[in-house]
C-alpha cells in the first residue's frame, strides 16, 4: 500500500480531530483503503494513512506540555503518519527524528511534516535493530497491539530509559500494554474512526516508562 495509492484513493488534507493544529494527508474512505490492502497485502498495512488514537493523545500531550520536548533531541518511534513527531517539532524540540519500519510511512511522514512546516527527519527504524540515536526524549504511541511487537518495543524503550532518556508512551488499552512498567500521567477521550476501532471515542492514557 503505497503513498501513491493513497493519493489516488480520494485522499485529502484534514485536521486531526483531537489535534486541530496539525493536518494530515488522510484517506477519505478508510474502509475502502483497508479492503484494498486486504486483497493485495503487497506492503505493510497502511497504518500511516490514519490518525490513530494513541498518536492523537500523545501529540495533544506534547503540544499542551511543550516543556517535555523543548530544546531536546526527540525520537518518535514507530511514527506512522508522523503526527507525534510533528507535534514535537511544533512544541520546540531542537531536533526530531521520526522512525518507522515501513518505507511508505517514511514517505508519508515527509509529506505531512512539510505540509505542517515542521522540521522532522524521517528514517527507517526497527525496534529490534536500532538504538535511541542519542535522543533525550522517546515518544511511542500505540505500539502494544501485538504480542511480539509489544515485547520488542518494551525492551527498546526500557534500554532507552536506563540510558537516561525520558520515555513517554500513549495507549488506548491495547491487549499487550505493559501496565506494570508504566506510570500514568493523563487520560484523554479521543475521537477515532469507527472503521479502525470498536467505539467512536477511546480512552487513551499517556504514560511515562517507570
Amino acid at each position: 500500500m503505497t503513498l501513491e495509492v493513497l493519493a489516488e484513493s480520494a485522499a485529502r488534507w484534514e485536521e486531526v480531530p483531537f489535534v486541530p493544529e496539525i493536518r494530515l494527508l488522510t484517506t477519505a474512505e478508510p474502509s475502502g483503503l483497508w479492503e484494498l490492502w486486504d486483497r493485495t497485502e503487497r506492503d505493510a498495512p497502511p497504518f500511516w494513512a490514519f490518525p490513530w488514537a494513541g498518536g492523537q493523545a500523545l501529540a495533544r500531550y506534547v503540544l499542551d506540555h511543550p516543556g517535555t520536548v523543548r530544546s531536546r533531541h526527540v525520537l518518535d518511534a514507530a511514527s506512522g503518519s508522523g503526527l507525534v513527531a510533528i507535534a514535537a517539532a511544533k512544541a520546540g524540540a531542537v531536533s526530531v527524528t521520526s522512525g518507522d519500519i515501513d518505507q511508505n510511512a517514511i514517505a508519508a511522514i515527509g509529506v505531512n511534516a512539510t505540509a505542517n512546516g515542521a522540521a522532522v527527519t524521517a528514517r527507517t527504524f526497527d525496534f529490534a535493530a536500532d538504538d535511541a540515536c542519542g535522543a533525550e526524549v522517546i515518544l511511542a504511541a500505540d505500539v502494544f497491539y501485538q504480542r511480539e511487537l509489544a515485547a520488542l518495543a518494551l525492551r527498546f524503550l526500557t534500554r532507552a530509559a536506563r540510558s537516561g532518556a525520558d520515555v513517554l508512551v500513549a495507549d488506548p488499552g491495547r491487549a499487550f500494554l505493559p501496565a506494570a512498567s508504566l506510570t500514568p500521567l493523563i487520560s484523554y477521550q479521543v475521537p477515532v474512526l469507527r472503521e479502525l476501532e470498536d467505539a467512536p471515542v477511546k480512552t487513551v492514557t499517556v504514560y511515562r516508562l517507570a
